[in-house]
């Protein structure tokens, strides 16, 4: 297999086409910046970094980035012991232990999870919130907190009254933050105990209640994958190439990064993947190769996991051929 990869990326240095590599977030050097920062336990250089932007979803890569840091949870609870009055190391604290939950957890259905390995999940995600409210407390105006929150409450299970509690809370702070969208359409999909009915309906209300070019505009696109992926083979393919569900795609994209107004922003890569994959598999090649030209072989880990967990590069040069 390694063999026919090295191959396949030949080919297509030949043909002049970029080779389609998963890129974690948009690419910002301050994202690796601050990867590297957290791995190596440099506080004043993540802090510094932080600051240099506004609060919300200008945090969200910097916040992921810090999280996936193998070892950040060995030090940055004594840097907000150190700092009683300070928010962000307790925001930085909490996020690292949701990761750190969910790698606990894996990624395997819930069957396949043993009862040790929810053990560990449960308790790092009590840890996390426990960091996460104290930030809040100390900065009410951060939206950060609450958007994190959401995520450690969908492992936790707090139900939807309180998942909606966190998503306004979030959005209150940041009415365009595209995280907390994500994350909340995600708790009112069927698989979290929502329904394809309230998701649609959110992803509609949320993209098309925004002014013209917004980047919330692949809610629509997630929404149409994820009915996709909840069906069986057959009535699934039925689904996404649909007339309604091909106006739908285009109505969405017409109302965000066709739009003149369409700006690319942090999370702009996982937009255009989103909607590569949407087209693709509804036979609207025209369209979906619009937006593999637009990626240059930035491929973004979702969606294209949900057709290959293991190597989604892989699913994204299947597709884009």
């Amino acid at each position: 297999m390694a063999l026919l990869r090295d191959w396949g990326r030949t080919l297509a240095k030949r043909a002049g086409r970029p080779v389609a590599q998963v890129q974690k977030g948009s690419g910002h050097p301050d994202v690796a910046r601050a990867r590297t920062a957290a791995e190596a336990g440099d506080w004043e250089t993540l802090r510094a970094l932080f600051e240099a932007r506004p609060e919300g979803e200008a945090w969200r890569e910097l916040l992921w980035a810090a999280a996936g840091s193998a070892g950040v949870e060995t030090w940055i609870p004594g840097v907000a012991e150190a700092a009683p009055d300070a928010a962000l190391p307790r925001l930085v604290a909490g996020i690292r232990y949701v990761d750190w939950g969910w790698e606990a957890r894996t990624g395997a259905r819930a069957s396949q999870v043993s009862r040790e390995q929810f053990q560990v999940f449960h308790e790092r995600l009590r840890t996390a919130e426990k960091w996460l409210y104290e930030a809040a407390e100390l900065e009410p105006g951060w939206a950060s907190p609450w958007y994190v929150l959401q995520t450690s409450g969908r492992g936790l299970q707090v139900g939807q009254e309180i998942a909606r509690r966190r998503f306004e809370a979030t959005v209150r702070r940041d009415p365009r933050h595209v995280g907390a969208h994500e994350q909340h359409l995600q708790q009112v999909c069927a698989k979290w105990s929502g329904s394809h009915e309230e998701m649609h309906a959110f992803a509609r209300a949320s993209v098309f209640g925004a002014p013209a070019g917004t980047a919330l505009g692949h809610l629509v696109a997630i929404a149409h994958l994820e009915q996709w992926l909840d069906l069986e083979s057959g009535p699934d393919g039925e689904y996404i190439t649909s007339p309604e569900v091909v106006a739908s795609l285009n109505e969405a994209a017409d109302h965000s990064y066709r739009h003149p107004d369409y700006v690319r922003e942090d999370g702009w890569l996982e937009l255009y993947n989103a909607f590569a994959m949407a087209f693709a598999l509804s036979g609207e090649k025209t369209t979906a190769r619009e937006c593999f030209d637009a990626i240059e072989g930035r491929v973004s880990e979702f969606p294209w996991q949900y057709i290959d967990h293991i190597d989604p590069a892989a699913a994204f040069r299947k597709w884009a051929r």
